[in-house]
C-alpha cells in the first residue's frame, strides 16, 4: 500500500496482519485459536455468573478474567483497526479504518467491549451487562465464515422473510378467532377471548404444540387438524427461503471469485499484486481456502487447455484438436 509510512513501520503492520488475519501462518491460527477459545471460554463464564451461588463461590476468578479478556478483545480491536489498511477495500489511511469502524465485524468487536467500560462509567444492572456480553457470541462469525453468509442472507431476504412473518401473524389471528368462537364456551379459561387463544394459535401453526391446551369439542379438534396441515407449510416458508438464498449466496459468491481469477490469468499468470488482491476477495467473500484453490487450478487448467487447442497468433482453433 501506498501510505505515507516508514518501511519499518509498514513491515510491522504487515506481519501483525498476518497475524490477526492469517489462516495459512502458523502464528495466525495460534492467535485466532487462542481469540476463539476466548470467546467460548466468556460465553460459559457469562452463563455461569449467572448462577448466584456459583458466582459468589467465584467471584474473584470471574472478576479476573472478565477483566483479562477485555484487555485481550481491545488490543485485537485496536489492532485489526490498525491494519484494516492493509485490505484493499480500506486502503486508506482515515477514510479506509472509518469504514472498517462501521463495518458488521468491527461494531461486534466493538459491543464485545463495550457493556465493560460502560459499567466503569455508569450504574448499569447486573443482569442487564451479562446479556450484553453476551453479545460476544457475534465474535464467533468472523471464525466461522458461514455464519457470515447466513446474516447476509438473511439481510437480502429481509422483505421476503417479512411477507412470510406477516402472512404467520395473520393466520394466528385467524385461527385464535376461530378457536375462540368453537370453544370458548367450554374451555372460558383457556379461549375465553382471542387474546387467549392466541398462544394455543401460535404453537400449533409453528407446530411446537407443548399440549398445555387443546380442543375438547368436535369442531374444536376439527379445526386444529386443519390448523395443524397448514402450520407444516407455514413453519417450513422462513426455513426454505433462508436455505435456498444461501445456496445462491455460495454459488454468486464462489462465481465473483472464479470472475476475478479468469481476469487475473488474462496475461499468462497471477502477480504477487493479483495474488493478494484474490486473498483479500476471498476472505471478504468468505469462501474456503480449498475451495479458492480447487477454483484457481480449474481456470488454470482451462486457460492450458485453451492456449494448447488454439493458434497464439490468431486466435483460430487447431484443426488438430
Amino acid at each position: 500500500m501506498a501510505h505515507m509510512t516508514s518501511p519499518v513501520l509498514h513491515n510491522l503492520r504487515q506481519q501483525v496482519y498476518t497475524l490477526v488475519e492469517g489462516e495459512h501462518s502458523l502464528s495466525g491460527r495460534i492467535f485466532n485459536g487462542f481469540i476463539l477459545l476466548l470467546i467460548v471460554g466468556n460465553v460459559i463464564a457469562i452463563v455461569l455468573e449467572s448462577v448466584e451461588s456459583v458466582y459468589a463461590a467465584h467471584r474473584l476468578f470471574f472478576d479476573r478474567f472478565e477483566t483479562f479478556s477485555v484487555l485481550v478483545f481491545t488490543l485485537e480491536y485496536l489492532l485489526r483497526l490498525w491494519v484494516c489498511v492493509e485490505e484493499t477495500r480500506y486502503y486508506r489511511p482515515v477514510r479506509g479504518r472509518l469504514r472498517y469502524m462501521v463495518s458488521f465485524m468491527a461494531v461486534v468487536d466493538l459491543a464485545a467491549i463495550l457493556p465493560f467500560y460502560l459499567s466503569m462509567f455508569t450504574a448499569l444492572d447486573t443482569r442487564f451487562l451479562r446479556v450484553l456480553r453476551l453479545l460476544r457470541v457475534f465474535k464467533l462469525t468472523r471464525h466461522f465464515r458461514s455464519l457470515e453468509v447466513l446474516i447476509q442472507v438473511i439481510r437480502q431476504e429481509g422483505p421476503v422473510l417479512a411477507s412470510a412473518m406477516f402472512i404467520l401473524m395473520v393466520l394466528i389471528v385467524l385461527a385464535a378467532g376461530g378457536m375462540y368462537v368453537v370453544e370458548h364456551d367450554v374451555q372460558p379459561e383457556a379461549f375465553g377471548s382471542i387474546p387467549h387463544a392466541m398462544w394455543w394459535a401460535a404453537v400449533t401453526l409453528t407446530t411446537v404444540g407443548y399440549g398445555d391446551t387443546i380442543p375438547i369439542t368436535v369442531a374444536g379438534k376439527m379445526f386444529a387438524v386443519a390448523i395443524t396441515i397448514l402450520g407444516v407449510g407455514m413453519a417450513a416458508m422462513p426455513a426454505g427461503i433462508i436455505a435456498s438464498g444461501f445456496t445462491r449466496e455460495l454459488q454468486k459468491r464462489r462465481d465473483m471469485f472464479q470472475n476475478s481469477v479468469r481476469e487475473a490469468l488474462e496475461d499468462g499468470f497471477i502477480t504477487p499484486e493479483e495474488q493478494k488482491h484474490l486473498e483479500d476477495m476471498r476472505k471478504r467473500l468468505g469462501l474456503d481456502p480449498e475451495d479458492a484453490q480447487a477454483v484457481t487450478r480449474a481456470e488454470f487448467a482451462l486457460m492450458c487447455e485453451l492456449e494448447s487447442s488454439h493458434c497464439p497468433h490468431c486466435g483460430k482453433k487447431l484443426s488438430g484438436s
